[in-house]
């Protein structure tokens, strides 16, 4: 089991890991749940995911499945991936390096305009862009955050200080 988002340790240990004992199996146990970390988890090679506040039954649920070979994701894991629409089949070992993902300075405008609510037409025309352009951008950013929908990459927005959501909410109040 490991808590790869406690201090001093990131996600790449669980390759290092695998190459050091192959058959390894992982057990991520942490109180972080993002799409886009649960996403990175399983890249790197963890096969199963569970909360630190999950019961002690279910705690050695995922390790038994992961054991026999399975994969296992407590019930608060599923509604994560479940309200971001991630496909766990469809998450390949392959795609997963340590490098850290690079994101271009019109990439983090485009985001940002994403999470601030603007429409593909809105952004085209606030960065003097095509639609089609900012659609490519779009689809360039989900493939980078290993994400498939917008809300997810406002959540990568938020999380990365990009914008902040008492804007929103304090706009909205004074409207």
């Amino acid at each position: 089991m490991l808590d790869f988002c406690a201090r001093g340790l990131s996600i790449d240990a669980v390759p290092r890991c695998a190459r050091i004992s192959q058959g390894l199996q992982f057990v991520a146990i942490t109180g972080e749940q993002s799409g886009l970390t649960i996403v990175n988890a399983l890249r790197a090679g963890v096969q199963s995911y569970i909360k630190k506040d999950c019961d002690i039954n279910e705690i050695l649920q995922s390790v038994q499945e992961t054991h026999r070979g399975g994969r296992f994701f407590c019930g608060q894991i599923l509604e994560t991936i479940q309200r971001e629409e991630i496909d766990v089949s469809d998450i390949g070992l392959a795609s997963f390096d340590c490098e850290p993902v690079v994101i271009s300075e019109r990439e983090m405008e485009v985001i940002t305009l994403i999470a601030e609510g603007n429409t593909n037409a809105e952004i085209a025309e606030k960065l003097f862009l095509s639609p089609h352009t900012v659609n490519t951008h779009r689809k360039n950013i989900m493939a980078k955050l290993g994400v498939n929908n917008t809300a997810a990459v406002v959540m990568y927005a938020v999380k990365t200080h990009l914008v902040s959501p008492n804007r929103f909410l304090f706009s909205a109040l004074h409207a």
